[in-house]
């Protein structure tokens, strides 16, 4: 006997979820968009998704096309003009983009202006109502973020929305005092002392009700007084700086050497990079942060005090969005005998990060539908400097292995 209407059980909603993206005409953004909308339309496979593959896969995850995007940005380039680029250098594919015009129009209406820091007055292409909301005192600052995001999740019928930092890394900031405590953080917004802009969206992002991914090496919700907001306002968060090419590979060869106690003696790195970042990062002010995650992940790993490492990076404009790195590793093993081991990386930076973007943005919100809160420390083997849950107790761990391993076990738990 077939049940009646009312003894049926009724149907799953699918959830909606926003994903904002902070830099959300560049590059990452841009290919993010239009891989969603490939994937959503089966026009591509999930190559490079790490959540597409087991024990991941079996998790409740959200499917591509629950995801609606939108973003803030401080440029006002056309997205079909960095997607036309992007075609040109090989990235995307030109059927992906004309099938996916509709979905990026959609995506770029949603699209409001951000924050413009200080340091970077004067870049091309800047929007100007980004310079004024730039100019305007923390709180108004925030309250402008907050009401962009609240709008979004209205007009758009979320259930959640989950905020990444896409946006080109920030000039260098030193920690300020206030950054200790949420109680100090706060009077410093009353007293109109300005933040860097990472900081306010994140900041803005937990008002919001939102989870939050920093992709960049900007300071994000690193300190401790965003992670007690985070904390207080039950959500979670992951960073920072997305680990798609040399130092990932740096973070998988270097257990090699030491767990087979050779001793390195030297570790120099060199990065040849274009589009925007690398034109952003020309600054020393910019470059110095990225520099510092470079670093520190491999001296965390082999800790060699008496190592000689260093990162060197330029902008090479003809490289548009393709990366190239290569590595020097001078190591001694038994009787003193000295060897070498070089290495290159070649890729695109954008269609390496998406899929990471996509990932993160899945983690997230599952996080979130979980009820978890604070540091999602199971996602450092997305970083290079990954955030850990109790910072004072000890630093965050850098091997990619060990790294992967936390995230097998986090799926594991739910499994």
């Amino acid at each position: 006997m077939k049940p009646n209407s009312s003894q049926r059980s009724p149907e799953r909603v699918p959830r909606r979820v926003g994903l904002w993206l902070v830099g959300g005409r560049g590059a990452i953004s841009t290919c993010v968009a239009y891989g969603l909308s490939g994937l959503t339309r089966g026009l591509l496979e999930p190559v490079g998704l790490v959540t597409a593959r087991g024990p991941l896969a079996a998790l409740d995850l959200l499917s591509p096309e629950a995801f609606v995007l939108g973003g803030h940005d401080v440029c006002v380039r056309g997205l079909s003009r960095g997607a036309a680029e992007l075609v040109k250098n090989g990235v995307l594919g030109a059927e992906l983009v004309e099938s996916g015009a509709d979905d990026a129009a959609a995506y770029e209406a949603r699209l409001r202006p951000g924050l413009l820091d200080g340091p970077d007055v004067g870049m091309a292409d800047l929007d100007p109502r980004s310079a004024e909301l730039g100019a305007a005192p923390p709180r108004e600052q925030i309250a402008a973020l907050v009401r962009d995001l609240k709008n979004f999740a209205a007009s758009e019928q979320l259930d959640h929305t989950v905020v990444v930092n896409l946006a080109s890394t920030e000039a260098g900031h030193a920690p300020q005092a206030e950054w200790q405590e949420l109680a100090m953080f706060e009077e410093a917004l009353d007293r109109g002392q300005a933040q860097p802009a990472s900081v306010l969206y994140a900041y803005a992002a937990f008002q919001a009700g939102c989870s939050f991914v920093n992709f960049t090496p900007s300071h994000g919700a690193s300190s401790p007084a965003l992670r007690a907001y985070a904390k207080q306002e039950g959500l979670p968060h992951c960073g920072s700086d997305g680990k798609t090419g040399e130092t990932l590979v740096k973070t998988v060869l270097a257990p090699l050497f030491r767990d087979r106690a050779l001793k390195v003696l030297s570790w120099q790195g060199y990065n040849m990079l274009g589009n925007r970042d690398g034109e952003v990062l020309r600054s020393e002010t910019h470059k110095q942060a990225k520099l510092d995650n470079k670093d520190e992940a491999l001296r965390s790993i082999l800790g060699e005090s008496d190592m000689h490492s260093h990162v060197g990076i330029d902008f090479v404009p003809s490289l548009t969005d393709w990366k190239t790195a290569w590595d020097f590793i001078h190591f001694e093993g038994f009787l003193g005998a000295r060897m070498s081991l070089q290495f290159t990386w070649a890729g695109s930076d954008s269609a390496l990060a998406a899929p990471l973007v996509i990932d993160l943005a899945r983690l997230a919100e599952f996080a979130a539908r979980q009820g978890e809160t604070g540091v999602m420390e199971h996602t450092a083997s997305f970083f290079k400097a990954p955030l850990a849950a109790a910072p004072e107790t000890g630093t965050a761990e850098h091997d990619f292995h060990r790294q992967m391993d936390a995230l097998l076990r986090y799926a594991a738990r739910y499994g």
